[in-house]
C-alpha cells in the first residue's frame, strides 16, 4: 500500500490551512484552528501538513519558489520565450542573466512560500508541545517524536531560505496576536548555527528512515541536512567544516539511519530513482511524496516542463506550459555511451506512444513533425541568432528524467502497453544517496587540497558507471588523475540535473558569478545572494537589504 497514510491524515487538515497556491503578505505562520488536536488522526494531521505545501516550493510544481530561483540562475535550465510563450514580463530572463530585482515576484513568493511553511511548523509544535498526551490520544513516545519531525523539517525550511537570502529572521513560535513585534533578520552565521543545533538536539528523536517515514523527516533527512550545511559550510560561515561533512554522510552510507525500503543503498540502475513506483527506491532519502490514485494529489512538475502536446508523447492525460529546457552546450557534455544522456533527455522527433505516428506542433510547427532540438533560435527562419529570447516551441533538450507512467495503452517499439497502475504518483526526491556519496567524495578531495583520493574515486566511480554498459565502463571510469575539481563539478553537472543543487555547486565552485556559458555573461559577486524582496521589508521595515541591492 503506497503513502496511504499520510493523504489520510493530510486532507483532514488541508480545509483548515488553506490552499498553498495562494500566498499571504508577510507570511511567517498560518493559523490552524486552536479546536484542533483533539485525537492522534487530528494531531497527526497537522503534523504532515506542511509536507503537503512543501510541494509548492521545494519542486517545480509551476510556482515561483526555491526551485526554479535555485535552477534558472544556474548554467543547466532556462525558460526562454518561445515565440509567442513565455516571456512573462522578461522575469525569466532576467533569472537567467541575473539581473533580477527587489520586486520580481519569484523572489517574494519564493519568501512567502517557505515562511508560510515553516509556520504550518511552528504551529504544531507549538501546540503538541503544550497540550496533554491523553487530550491528544498520543504517547509521549509519540509526542516527542512529533515534534522532533516538524523542528527538523522547520530546520530545512530555514536551511533553503538561508541558502537563498543569507541574513533571515528566525522565528519559533506562532505569534499570539496581530500586534507583536516584527522579527529582525539574524546573520548568517547564526541562523546556521541555529539550524545545526535544532538539526542535532532532534535528530535521535525522530524515527531512523522506513516505509512508514517515506516522505517524511526521519533521522536519515537530519544526517542529510548536515551533509548539505557542511558541505556548504565555507561560502555559508566562511569556516570550512569538511570532517563534519564526511562524518555526517557516513552515518547514511553505515546505513545506521535506516532505509525506506531495507538497507539504504545506490539503486541498480538510472531509472529505479525515477519512475512511477519510485517509492520503491532503496536509495531515497527523502522526497515529496504523491499518491495521486488515493488522494488526488500529484506532482507539480509536468507544468513546468512538458510541451504543450506531451500528453500523445507518454500516453498520460498531463500537458505542460512548454517552459524550462536544457540550456545549449550541456547535453553535449554527455558521452554518448552514456546513457543517462539518453534516458533522461528528450531530443528528437517525437512520436504518439499510442500508435508510434508523429507528434505535430501547435505553434511555429503546427501540423508538421514536432522536433525538440539542442539549440534556442527560430531555425523556421533561418535564424542563427541564439538568446533567451530567440525560442520557438521545440527549442531545447527536455526533461525525461522523472516519468509519470501512461494512462493510457500503447505501442512502444512494437510492444503492446499497459497503463501503468502508478500513473501520476511519482515522488520528487530532495535527497538521495547517490548525492551524499557525491558530498563525501567532493569533502574528500577539498580536504585534500583539491586532488583526488582513492576513497573519493570509488565513490564517484559506484555511482556513475550504472550509467554505462559493461563493455563501455572499462575506459570510463575515473582515476585521481582523472577526476579534477573541474570534472567534479562537470559530473554533478550531469548526474543531478533537475535536482535543485546547481546554482550551490557553482557558488561554492567558484563559478556562479565569474562563469559564462551559452548567453550568460559574469555577473557581481553580489548575486550570489538574492535581494530581500522589497514587499516584505515595506511590511517589516527590521528587514535590512543584502549588499548590491
Amino acid at each position: 500500500m503506497k503513502k496511504i497514510s499520510i493523504y489520510l491524515a493530510a486532507t483532514a487538515v488541508l480545509s483548515l490551512a488553506g490552499s498553498c497556491t495562494k500566498l499571504d503578505e508577510n507570511a511567517y505562520d498560518q493559523l490552524l484552528s486552536e479546536k484542533f488536536y483533539n485525537n492522534k488522526n487530528e494531531v497527526l494531521s497537522a503534523v504532515l501538513r506542511p509536507y503537503t505545501h512543501a510541494n509548492a516550493w521545494v519542486t517545480p510544481a509551476d510556482q515561483r519558489n526555491w526551485w526554479e530561483m535555485s535552477e534558472l540562475s544556474a548554467d543547466q535550465l532556462a525558460w526562454p520565450t518561445k515565440g509567442r510563450h513565455g516571456e512573462d514580463g522578461g522575469k525569466w530572463k532576467r533569472l537567467h542573466y541575473h539581473t533580477w530585482t527587489v520586486d520580481d515576484d519569484f523572489i517574494n513568493n519564493a519568501w512567502g512560500l517557505m515562511y508560510w511553511g515553516m509556520g504550518l511548523c511552528n504551529d504544531p509544535i507549538d501546540n503538541i508541545s503544550k497540550r496533554d498526551i491523553g487530550q491528544m490520544g498520543i504517547t509521549a513516545a509519540e509526542k516527542e517524536a512529533y515534534v522532533a519531525e516538524l523542528k527538523l523539517l522547520r530546520a530545512f525550511h530555514y536551511l533553503k531560505l538561508m541558502d537563498l537570502f543569507g541574513n533571515i529572521p528566525i522565528v519559533t513560535s506562532v505569534p499570539a496576536s496581530s500586534n507583536e513585534e516584527l522579527p529582525e533578520s539574524v546573520a548568517r552565521k547564526d541562523v546556521f548555527a541555529f539550524i545545526e543545533k535544532e538539526i542535532k538536539d532532534n535528530i535521535e528523536k525522530t524515527p531512523k528512515l522506513s516505509r512508514g517515514m517515506l516522505g517524511r523527516m526521519s533521522q536519515a533527512s537530519g544526517y542529510a541536512m548536515l551533509v548539505e550545511l557542511y558541505l556548504n559550510a565555507e561560502v555559508w560561515t566562511g569556516t570550512a567544516r569538511w570532517d563534519d561533512c564526511i562524518a555526517a554522510a557516513d552515518k547514511l552510507i553505515s546505513g545506521s539511519a535506516g532505509g525506506q525500503n531495507g538497507a539504504l543503498q545506490l539503486d541498480p540502475n538510472i531509472t529505479d530513482t525515477y519512475k512511477p513506483d519510485n517509492d520503491l527506491s532503496k536509495e531515497v532519502i527523502f522526497s515529496i511524496a504523491y499518491d495521486y490514485a488515493k488522494a488526488k494529489f500529484e506532482p507539480g512538475w509536468p507544468n513546468e516542463f512538458y510541451h504543450f502536446k506531451q500528453r500523445e508523447i507518454y500516453g498520460g492525460g498531463r500537458n505542460g506550459n512548454d517552459a524550462v529546457v536544457v540550456v545549449p552546450g550541456n547535453y553535449t557534455k554527455y558521452d554518448d555511451a552514456d546513457l543517462r544522456k539518453t534516458t533522461w533527455l528528450s531530443v528528437g522527433p517525437q512520436v504518439k506512444f499510442a500508435d508510434g505516428t508523429p507528434v505535430t506542433g501547435s505553434e511555429e510547427y503546427n501540423g508538421q513533425q514536432l522536433v525538440f532540438v539542442d539549440n534556442i533560435r527560430r531555425n523556421k527562419a533561418g535564424s542563427t541568432v541564439s538568446t533567451m529570447s530567440e525560442g520557438e516551441e521545440n527549442s531545447g533538450v527536455r526533461f525525461n528524467k522523472y516519468r509519470l507512467g501512461n494512462s493510457l495503452p500503447g505501442v512502444v517499439n512494437g510492444v503492446k502497453m499497459d497503463p501503468n497502475p502508478n500513473y501520476n504518483n511519482t515522488d520528487w526526491n530532495v535527497y538521495r544517496l547517490t548525492w551524499i556519496y557525491f558530498a563525501k567524495a567532493e569533502a574528500l578531495m577539498r580536504r585534500n587540497g583539491g586532488t583526488a583520493t582513492a576513497e573519493a574515486v570509488q565513490l564517484i566511480n559506484d555511482c556513475k558507471k550504472r550509467a554505462f554498459s559493461d563493455a563501455d565502463w572499462a575506459t570510463r571510469a575515473y582515476t585521481t588523475t582523472t577526476l579534477t575539481m573541474d570534472e567534479l563539478l562537470n559530473e554533478r553537472g550531469r548526474e543531478f540535473i533537475f535536482e535543485g543543487f546547481r546554482r550551490d555547486d557553482l557558488i561554492r565552485f567558484g563559478k556562479f558569478e565569474t562563469a559564462s556559458w551559452w548567453d550568460h555573461q559574469p555577473t557581481s559577486a553580489t548575486r550570489k545572494l538574492f535581494p530581500i524582496p522589497q514587499q516584505q521589508r515595506s511590511l517589516n521595515p527590521k528587514l535590512p537589504q543584502n549588499v548590491g541591492y
